[in-house]
């Protein structure tokens, strides 16, 4: 079952508390009054609670970050006491700057905050970010290879980047995370290329999901202008090996609301270079999905270096060796979807199972998928400036159609043989990727046309897009994939937050999943939530006439970490299609009315004798959940396992 969980009473009426996290390194003091501040990013933390603050200081001053709820900003004056996060940060490896970073960390949900960096008579300007619920459906964009500076034009680039960024958050101005396919700028240590990348308002406003790519690798410069949560930079991680080289490396992770992101450092791939290689990195996913994986309901990787893509990089030497090394490893792990860019150009896979077509008979294009255990879908993403793009390559003829080779997909043999979808129209497009608590949502978007801003273009590459038909905004791609729930059934009921009034909940079958909607408060002290289970046929022909019956328990409800007793289910079997001498089980109260085990200990549902007639008989139950009240808001699972037995 599936259910989302409440805050207990009480909790609402907390204020906000802030903490900082400080690491190692230390900030001298100085004149603040000295300090130009530049390159201002908001980033994402280790949860939904935190965001972390990175910049550039002309000088190597003590500073901080301030913040405070925006209501509480007047006339663009803060309080006289807001909440201070002191700064860390050290110089930089080139550029004559320094770099500076805070974690914000115990934001309240639902709240418009503004925030400014520096230090007395010396403030940045004001900027703004709002958190949303903790629990919940969301969404998330997607930007593939920004790359600015590609074009040879920086102010090209720029434009048709800042253009994306303001039509994808404009779009969608409720997404709460933007996401780095990687490649962030041309050439590593260019402080001019990462001015330019750092231009759009979008990203103080929106947490900034930072990825290593290719072309950011070459200095520090990627370290120093992004702060990422439970950062490994240890040897293995890094391509050469060497953490303190002037390169940037390392993988991290952090849980936003129902997903656990993974993001691994792609440049680290060859042992000979010095790194640890791709078995570093299956090793460090392995790690973070053993440790961390129950306490999210998804799993999304991403990486710069696409392994299923359309276009030039798709043959690359290393794409097939990580071809071969890693899809068998994130198909037993569970992961849900890999995010990739590096070859300028959209492909949504198949959904791929140890480097194979999960289901040979997935048809291309098609516009919902269900992944079987191991499934796992790969999207490669545009250019989302328009500085560069390459063109679709074909498939090779003598190569297989599985494993590393590039062969031609049965299907559709224009395409390769582990893409459902590839497209190159050359204009910018990002991606969006509707998080549900029983579906991912991914979409493919155009944020520009052959007009510019788009830079290849402007310099003469051809573009294929008319503009009536295919507009900003306008869909490439949309699939929506619908997860392996098992071979039980697996129920779903939301527990909102504790207040007066109504809630509603709605039943869901799909797939196994039984939702029992959104629970309501009863008496001032529980829940209530009520639906039915997925009707059980039960067909018996037999000539002995021998007896059967049809019984179920439920595992504990979990989210994450949080849990409660399976016990609080209790159902009322009925016979909805008579039949095969079937008859109901008996009612079960749920454990809260009388202390009892409820479903949580194996009750029956129905039953015929021996000597019943042959037939067809259809079970279903009714199911009642009483969930005490201080239970935990969240999103709750839990596995209703169904056991037939018969002589």
């Amino acid at each position: 079952m599936t259910l989302v969980t409440r805050v207990a009473t009480g909790a609402t009426a907390a204020l906000l508390g802030l903490v900082v996290a400080l690491s190692s390194a230390t900030v001298p003091a100085a004149a603040a009054d000295a300090a130009t501040l530049t390159g201002i990013v908001l980033g994402v933390g280790a949860d939904q609670a935190q965001r972390t603050v990175t910049w550039y200081s002309s000088a190597d001053t003590a500073q901080k970050v301030q913040v405070v709820p925006t209501e509480q900003v007047v006339n663009g004056e803060f309080p006289a006491d807001p909440a201070t996060f002191d700064a860390v940060g050290g110089a930089n490896v080139s550029g004559g700057r320094f770099n500076r970073h805070a974690t914000i960390t115990n934001l309240k949900e639902s709240t418009a905050y503004s925030y400014r960096v520096g230090a007395d008579g010396n403030w940045s300007p004001v900027y703004s970010f709002k958190t949303r619920s903790f629990e919940g459906d969301y969404d998330f964009l997607f930007f593939g290879d920004p790359q600015i500076g590609s074009s040879g034009d920086v102010a090209k680039d720029q434009a048709g980047w800042v253009d994306t960024v303001n039509v994808a958050t404009a779009a969608n101005p409720d997404a709460e995370l933007l996401v780095s396919g990687g490649d962030q700028v041309e050439t590593a240590g260019t402080e001019t290329q990462w001015d330019a990348f750092l231009a759009p308002d979008g990203l103080r406003q929106y947490p900034w999901v930072a990825t290593i790519g290719n072309h950011d690798v070459g200095s520090k410069a990627y370290e120093q202008h992004f702060t990422v949560p439970n950062t490994d930079r240890s040897g293995p991680l890094y391509g050469n090996g060497n953490p303190t080289s002037n390169t940037s490396g390392g993988n991290y992770w952090f849980i936003y609301k129902d997903v656990l992101f993974i993001d691994i450092n792609s440049n680290s791939y060859a042992t000979s270079q010095g790194g640890g290689g791709d078995a570093a990195h299956v090793k460090y996913v392995t790690d973070v999905i053993n440790q961390h994986g129950n306490e999210a309901k998804w799993k999304v990787l991403v990486f710069h270096h696409a392994i299923y893509s359309p276009a030039a990089h798709a043959q690359d030497g290393d794409a097939k060796l990580r071809r071969v090394d890693f899809p068998t490893a994130f198909s037993s792990l569970g992961v849900d979807l890999v995010l990739q860019g590096h070859d300028h150009s959209y492909s949504r896979s198949y959904l791929i199972k140890n480097s194979e077509k999960a289901n040979p008979d997935e048809q291309p294009g098609a516009a919902e998928v269900t992944a079987g255990p191991g499934g796992v879908l790969y999207i490669t993403s545009n250019s989302a400036s328009g500085s560069k793009y390459y063109d679709i390559s074909a498939p090779k003829t003598d190569q297989p159609s599985s494993g590393a080779g590039n062969g031609p997909d049965p299907l559709n043999p224009s395409t390769y043989w582990y893409n459902s979808v590839q497209n190159q129209e050359h204009v910018r497009t990002y991606v969006k990727v509707g998080v549900r608590k029983d579906r991912l949502v991914v979409e493919n978007l155009r944020s520009g046309t052959c007009a510019a801003p788009n830079a290849a273009v402007e310099k003469g590459l051809s573009c294929d897009n008319d503009p009536a038909a295919k507009p900003v905004g306008s869909t490439v791609d949309k699939v929506t994939v619908h997860p392996y729930n098992g071979e039980g059934q697996a129920l779903s009921v939301d527990v909102p937050n504790a207040a007066p009034g109504e809630f509603g909940w709605t039943i869901d079958g799909y797939n196994g999943l039984v939702d029992l909607g959104t629970a309501e408060e009863k008496g001032g002290d529980h829940f209530e939530a009520a639906g039915s289970i997925n009707p059980i046929v039960v067909s018996d022909n037999r000539r002995s006439q021998a007896p059967w019956s049809i019984s179920a328990s439920v595992s504990d409800f979990s989210d994450g970490a949080k849990t409660f007793a399976g016990s609080y289910l209790g159902w009322t079997p009925k016979v909805v299609e008579a039949g095969a001498g079937a008859r109901a089980g008996n009612p079960v109260v749920s454990g809260f009315d009388d202390k009892g085990q409820g479903l949580a200990k194996s009750r029956g549902l129905g039953s015929a004798d021996q000597g019943h007639p042959k037939g067809v008989a259809k079970l279903g139950a009714d199911l009642t959940l009483k969930i005490p009240g201080d239970v935990e808001t969240g999103g709750y699972r839990a596995t209703l396992t169904i056991t037939a037995l018969s002589s």
